[in-house]
């Protein structure tokens, strides 16, 4: 095999995509409104249609979840 096939193959064994279930979604995106990063835990947010009420039962300050409050659905 080639040094290009090879590099190739490498390459895709360590992208591989990471799986995140709903609940693991709660409670990272709760971790990151607690921590101030609330960027990401926007994506997540969006991404899986969190409501507020998730992340204050997954231990998100009820403050960061106020302050993001225009980008839940109703």
């Amino acid at each position: 095999m080639g040094k290009s096939k090879t590099r190739i193959l490498r390459k895709g064994i360590n992208d591989q995509i990471t799986k995140m279930t709903r609940e693991s979604a709660i409670v990272n995106a709760a971790k990151f409104l607690n921590s101030g990063n609330s960027t990401d835990a926007k994506n997540i947010i969006t991404m899986f249609g969190l409501t507020a009420e998730e992340l204050l039962e997954a231990g998100a300050s009820y403050e960061a979840v106020i302050s993001i409050k225009n980008i839940f659905t109703k």
